[in-house]
């Protein structure tokens, strides 16, 4: 099979709160050797699952950001087999479309300060975790959500957050990253990506592009 770029479109519309990081993230895509599509607009959105990407990825997207169109479009196309990545506040979006909360696995509840903490990595054997050590100090927004993700059995936990390592953590587990199979797609999910910095730490990068590349099926695991 010829190995060419796996051809991204990428989506970071928002209704709601704003992450100066996009700009930055965009890029960061492309320098990561991704062919990306960038749009804002729900209607371009709707135009580009057209040409059929490798994957959709939501960055940092917040609120309501497609259209009922766009909406259809977007799960006929993961449930036949499309690749999904979020990123970040992509958990902070469509709260009112069901079907969404359903692929990404969880919804956003609340995050302490942007903060040092570590991540806790217990699956090593996915494109976005195999480079990783058991643990990783990291600085970013401590996701909680509304619901465990591990309620749902399609959910594969990677990496949690370690409550005790940053102030304000809620009781029990933090599952900060995930993927699962919707219908004949594949998702994946990191709650990391909060500023800049995270584009620029070679770690992130190469997690964000192994998550992105197992959605995409450019790699295996």
């Amino acid at each position: 099979m010829a190995h060419h770029a796996p051809a991204l479109l990428v989506h970071t519309r928002t209704a709601d709160y704003r992450h100066d990081s996009i700009p930055h993230a965009v890029a960061t895509l492309r320098d990561l050797g991704f062919d990306v599509r960038h749009t804002e607009e729900p209607e371009a959105f709707a135009r580009g699952l057209g040409q059929r990407p490798d994957a959709v990825v939501f960055l940092s997207t917040s609120g309501d950001v497609l259209t009922p169109a766009g909406r259809e479009l977007l799960k006929a196309y993961v449930d036949g087999g499309g690749g999904f990545a979020g990123v970040h506040a992509a958990a902070c979006t469509e709260y009112g479309w069901p079907y969404y909360g359903q692929l990404l696995g969880a919804r956003f509840a609340r995050h302490p300060d942007y903060q040092p903490g570590r991540v806790l990595v217990t699956d090593h054997d996915h494109p976005a975790t195999r480079h990783l050590g058991d643990s990783w100090e990291f600085t970013d927004e401590w996701y909680d959500f509304r619901t465990d993700p591990r309620e749902d059995p399609a959910v594969r936990v990677l990496a949690y957050a370690d409550a005790s390592s940053y102030e304000g953590a809620t009781t029990g587990d933090h599952p900060l990253v995930w993927c699962r199979d919707q219908g004949a797609g594949r998702v994946f999910y990191t709650a990391l990506g909060h500023a800049d910095a995270a584009y620029d730490d070679p770690d992130f990068r190469a997690h964000l592009a192994g998550g992105i590349r197992w959605a995409a099926r450019s790699v295996s695991g």
